[in-house]
């Protein structure tokens, strides 16, 4: 069953509703339907017209980062190299859990608000579990490391980094600790961890943090 599509007036207050909620997710202020009303200068009638609850605003918010992770896990599975592959991928996870503040509550949620954010967060264990076993197949990570293990894996690292790091230097830290991290993994070490999203490799493939 397909949405109908809003009207003009009614899109564009969508839009600001969201580029507003953005805005109070990014200063660390949490999302509060009235306070959001009363920025984007509507009725609070309005506001709940299009979102039902803060938590869907917030899903909403989330929405194109989850998209990215599970557009970049798909193009990470027609890689050759599965331990290139996989590194990649959780790379840009751990990225995207440190500059987009709306990701860590939405990925954490036990309940959705919306059927989009649990098909996306489903796409995104799914792409992530055969990118897992793509790679223990190969033979280039522990055996015993399952799909499981990797949501508090990275959850740990993207903690760490906040903890310990300004926002300057967030995504540099949480690179740094996942590069860590991936030498307790593989069973060799990796000469191929990307840095294509931030930091430059040395000689022997590992990025400066």
């Amino acid at each position: 069953m397909t949405t109908a599509p809003l009207r003009k007036d009614a899109a564009r207050n969508w839009e600001r509703i969201v580029a507003v909620a953005r805005d109070l997710v990014d200063e660390g202020t949490p999302l509060q339907l009235n306070d959001v009303a009363r920025r984007v200068s509507l009725g609070v009638g309005t506001v709940y017209r299009h979102f039902s609850t803060a938590e869907a605003l917030l899903e909403t918010v989330a929405t194109p980062c989850l998209e990215s992770l599970v557009a970049h896990g798909e193009r990470a599975l027609a890689d050759d190299n599965p331990r290139s592959a996989l590194a990649g991928f959780l790379a840009c996870t751990i990225e995207a859990q440190v500059t987009d503040a709306s990701l860590p509550t939405v990925a954490a949620a036990t309940t959705d608000a919306l059927p989009r954010t649990t098909e996306l967060k489903q796409s995104l264990r799914s792409v992530g579990a055969q990118l897992l076993e793509r790679a223990r197949g190969a033979g280039v990570v522990r055996p015993d490391l399952t799909s499981e293990d990797l949501v508090p894996l990275m959850c740990g690292v993207a903690y760490a980094a906040n903890v310990h790091s300004v926002p300057a230097t967030r995504v540099d830290t949480a690179r740094r600790y996942l590069t860590a991290l991936l030498e307790g993994l593989y069973t060799q070490y990796p000469h191929d961890v990307p840095s294509d999203s931030g930091g430059s490799q040395r000689q022997d493939g590992t990025p400066h943090g």
